[in-house]
């Protein structure tokens, strides 16, 4: 067989080999950022999945519900677009649509669940960490255009004043507990400081709150200042004894 023949016989199979692995790692390389773009999805769904099942924590509007919702249903069919073959993916499709059309349809419009006074400073930081993740979601979700502004912007100040109530409400009963321990200083700083966060709001919620976190803190207020005047009396009348005492002294029996 003829040498030159030999030689571009193998230079050919050469190609095929390399060309073969280059296609084969194109492909591992393209399925590899398939499975992370899928995983990154799903991330996603399982997020605002926990965060639709803490509705019964703090109040959900059906606006709040419906976008959570949305974001999974993108989700899915951005997953779906990477394996379209994907029969379970495609009946998840379908019924995120049934369900969001019949949170459309059917929801009363009434929030989720009734505001709930966080019990405890742990308690309090649970739900306040619970209003950001929900603000911060609405806020990407109008960002990428699948929350109509006016809805957005009307749900994030209806979040803020859940924000601001959670806080308020946690004030009211540490400055409360703080008053039965017999620590009216420390009451006091805290009455200060949510009058402080409220001095800028004008919602119903907080005008209301400001009024009776002022009412909190003038009695207190009141209190000290009859408690100064009493303390003032009373060392007065000491000093006024000791004066007597030091002029006079007890009579001497000779």
């Amino acid at each position: 067989m003829n040498i030159g023949l030999i030689i571009a016989l193998i230079a050919i199979l050469l190609v095929l080999v390399l060309g073969y692995n280059i296609m084969l790692q194109y492909k591992v390389k393209v399925e590899t950022a398939k499975k992370q773009e899928s995983s990154r999805y799903l991330t996603i769904i399982d997020a605002t999945e926990d965060l639709i099942g803490n509705a019964h924590h703090l109040p959900y509007s059906k606006e709040l519900l419906v976008c959570l919702n949305n974001r999974i249903l993108d989700a899915l069919q951005n997953m779906y677009e990477l394996d379209p073959k994907n029969k379970q993916l495609a009946q998840r499709i379908e019924n995120m649509k049934e369900q969001i059309n019949n949170l459309q349809q059917n929801h009363s419009g009434s929030e989720s669940t009734t505001f709930k006074v966080p019990s405890s400073d742990k308690q309090a930081i649970v739900m306040l960490k619970l209003v950001k993740r929900l603000r911060d979601t609405i806020r990407s979700e109008h960002n990428k255009g699948r929350f109509e502004t006016q809805a957005y912007v009307a749900e994030n100040a209806r979040l803020e004043t859940i924000q601001i109530r959670i806080n308020i409400e946690n004030v009211i009963k540490r400055a409360n507990d703080s008053i039965v321990r017999g620590q009216p200083g420390t009451a006091v700083q805290l009455l200060r400081k949510g009058l402080d966060v409220l001095s800028s709001k004008s919602d119903s919620y907080s005008v209301q709150a400001r009024e009776k976190l002022q009412t909190m803190y003038d009695d207190l207020e009141k209190r000290r200042q009859s408690k100064n005047a009493a303390d003032l009396e009373k060392k007065e009348e000491s000093e006024r004894q000791h004066d007597m005492d030091m002029l006079f002294g007890e009579k001497k029996k000779w």
